[in-house]
């Protein structure tokens, strides 16, 4: 979110000239500028960081893209429309979908293994799922699962790190109770450090919230990690935090043990505003003023550092300015009908947010399918999943298959559907904490759901033994996943990121999936 730091830039030279940074401590707050020195003289500033930081304060914008003004290495950006997808949609089920209840169903298992739910025909002979997922059953003709992507991981911070990041094993000093400078970059950050942006937009987002655990701890595997801050994505802040709040609210919320709580969440668009006193009047003119200096800068210096800025002051200014990202954004307030289409809760919303996001020219949607373990059924699971978890998903799923077909836009965006991990072929119950069973985390197995981009729909990928527990054919791993997801975008298998001391890193580490397409 872009913040009002009104600090004028004649103040900020002042003080520029009177303190060198490593004798004294700086804290900027809004609507002031304190600092400490301990000694005064000249200090070394060179003519490209003087003009650029002017350019900040004229232009008026939240000191937060000072980070655009650190060194930072050299990265080749890929346009996406190379790629046949062209653009991502990853949908995250947080908590781990239960394969045996969805699209890997065992109907002749045992009843403590085949579960409470009966599968149904879809549009594709011999194609079974979820009697609860009726609409996606109507559509199979557009999706494909894979029913055989395996881990190791039975742990929710270590399941979350892998399907985010795509690499199966944890980093050295990996920490399940915070997000570490030291972990691999979340796919979301690699996509918007190596691919072009569109529009002057970001090229990734995620939404509707970060993924925090009910205690209050972030999940780690969602941020750049390794890549370093400047690489994290545009998140956007849709839904307010609630600890025990889970689902679809406020049509679907619930609470996984049934306390008595308040369940109440809201769902709006994040404020995106001109700083406090800056009329469109004057902010026109004061990036008049802005491009004049830029244009001058060109001619004096037009090294790849400065170029990094004028990017993120153009991402800036969209943000701010651009009616179709006030648009892609407003969902609460769309047409009533398309708010029937894809359902008045917040995986609606979301879904219609990531579909109109891609279309402004985003080429990579994160959209976190309820928040922190809210398919976490470890208890009241059949009655969670038929009341509150499958109806908003089928709906609002479906509702953007629909409107991406009839845009003819399904061809060119991938859609991608998994959570950290499965859950256990057994059922069992943890009575101390729930009144009815369910299943617990299962990384060994999880269908992973592909729409659009390409994909053959109708295809299954994939087979897991009797009890839907262990793949026993074409086995996938999250980096096959991940690959995928890379290869839409138009990212070549030979692509790498580079780190503060400009060592490369590769991007790919598996094949994609062909098979899908």
């Amino acid at each position: 979110m872009l913040q009002d730091f009104n600090c004028s830039v004649w103040f900020l030279w002042k003080h520029l000239w009177v303190c060198r940074y490593n004798k004294g401590t700086v804290s900027i707050h809004p609507n002031r500028f304190i600092m400490s020195c301990q000694k005064y003289h000249h200090p070394k500033v060179n003519r490209r960081f003087a003009i650029q930081a002017g350019s900040i304060g004229l232009l008026g914008l939240g000191m937060n893209h000072i980070q655009a003004l650190q060194a930072a290495p050299i990265q080749k950006r890929y346009n996406t429309t190379g790629a046949q997808a062209k653009k991502v949609i990853y949908i995250f089920l947080s908590g781990g979908l239960a394969q045996q209840d969805s699209f890997d169903m065992k109907p002749d298992a045992p009843d403590d293994i085949r579960g409470e739910f009966n599968p149904i025909s879809t549009a594709t002979p011999g194609l079974h799922i979820c009697e609860h997922l009726p609409e996606l059953a109507k559509r199979s003709e557009t999706w494909a699962v894979v029913r055989s992507l395996t881990h190791k991981w039975n742990e929710h911070s270590q399941g979350h790190h892998i399907m985010l990041t795509g690499r199966t094993e944890v980093p050295t000093g990996f920490n399940p109770t915070s997000p570490k400078p030291t972990d691999y970059p979340a796919m979301a950050a690699i996509a918007n450090t190596v691919t072009l942006p569109q529009n002057n937009l970001p090229p990734v987002a995620i939404l509707p919230e970060r993924l925090v655990h009910q205690s209050g701890r972030v999940i780690p595997g969602q941020f750049a990690g390794q890549m370093g801050e400047e690489a994290n994505p545009w998140f956007i802040e849709a839904a307010s935090f609630h600890r025990q709040s889970y689902g679809a609210f406020p049509e679907y919320a619930f609470d996984h043990q049934k306390r008595d709580i308040d369940l109440t969440r809201k769902y709006e668009a994040p404020n995106l505003e001109l700083p406090h006193g800056l009329a469109e009047s004057r902010f026109v003119d004061r990036l008049k003023l802005v491009n004049s200096v830029t244009d001058q800068k060109r001619q004096l210096d037009s090294s790849t550092q400065t170029e990094q800025f004028d990017r993120y002051r153009q991402q800036a200014i969209s943000l701010l300015t651009d009616p179709k990202v006030q648009y892609a954004l407003d969902v609460t307030n769309a047409d009533d009908k398309v708010q029937e289409q894809y359902g008045r809760n917040c995986f609606g919303w979301s879904l219609l947010m990531a579909r109109r996001l891609v279309a402004a020219g985003v080429n990579m949607v994160q959209v976190n399918l309820g928040n922190d373990e809210a398919w976490d059924t470890h208890g009241n699971a059949f009655p969670h999943l038929k009341d509150n978890l499958f109806p908003p998903t089928d709906k609002a799923l479906s509702a953007l298959l629909d409107d991406l077909t009839n845009s003819g836009e399904l061809d060119e965006t991938l859609i991608v559907m998994a959570g950290e991990f499965g859950r256990t072929p057994k059922i069992s119950l943890l009575p101390s904490h729930y009144e009815k069973p369910g299943r617990d985390h299962h990384g060994a197995l999880q269908s992973v759901w592909f729409a659009g981009g390409g994909v053959r729909g109708g295809n299954i990928l994939g087979k897991s033994d009797k009890h839907g527990g262990y793949p026993v054919d074409n086995p996938k791993t999250p980096e096959h996943m991940a690959a995928t997801i890379y290869d839409a975008l138009g990212i070549p298998a030979t692509a790498a990121w580079y780190d503060a001391e400009n060592r490369p890193h590769q991007i790919y580490h598996g094949e994609p999936i062909h098979e899908l397409f």
